[in-house]
């Protein structure tokens, strides 16, 4: 077995990846502390050619050094904005036509495994704080929650990892919007 090299990858240039179409999903940072969790968020979106990332609260926007030693050059293919109120982002997302899902342990969440997206409706994701997690008054404004299933003792998985978990999933479910 042997790697493959950088060449023989066929990574797109940043000026091709902006112009290439973006899979509908759009990732909310709600009061992400740590800017190495937002990097790694912003390389994982740039993994998947996410339509954009929403910044709000008191998560970090670039450039920072400790938000670029995680993304590795992703801040600048991934579309981003910042909201000082995760509510105000979601608001101008649903006025867009998004379908606004927590990723959160609720009452009547759905298991990450058997949520089904709409492949028609463009669909906007809320990750929470690393010890709070999404706040309530954020939770009222989702349109439902979904929970990622854990068999350990540990009930929460690090912020940046439960978003790959997520995107590697619903990616697979929503990939045929690229393939029309």
């Amino acid at each position: 077995m042997k790697k493959r090299s950088m060449s023989e990858l066929n990574r797109l240039t940043i000026e091709e990846y902006k112009a290439t179409d973006k899979l509908p999903l759009v990732i909310l940072l709600d009061n992400i502390r740590s800017q190495n969790n937002i990097g790694s968020v912003f390389r994982t979106a740039d993994a998947f050619r996410l339509e954009t990332l929403c910044l709000c609260g008191i998560t970090a926007t670039p450039p920072h050094r400790e938000i670029h030693k995680t993304a590795l050059g992703a801040t600048e293919s991934v579309d981003w904005k910042y909201f000082p109120s995760t509510i105000d982002a979601i608001k101008l997302l649903r006025a867009r036509g998004f379908q606004i899902m927590a990723i959160e342990q609720t009452e009547g969440s759905i298991p990450l495994n058997l949520f089904q997206p709409d492949l028609v409706q463009p669909l906007a994701i809320v990750f929470g704080n690393e010890v709070n997690g999404i706040g309530d008054e954020v939770l009222d404004f989702c349109d439902g929650s979904i929970e990622i299933p854990q068999f350990g003792t540990k009930h929460s998985l690090n912020v940046s990892v439960a978003v790959g978990i997520v995107i590697w999933d619903l990616f697979g479910k929503m990939k045929k919007v690229f393939e029309k």
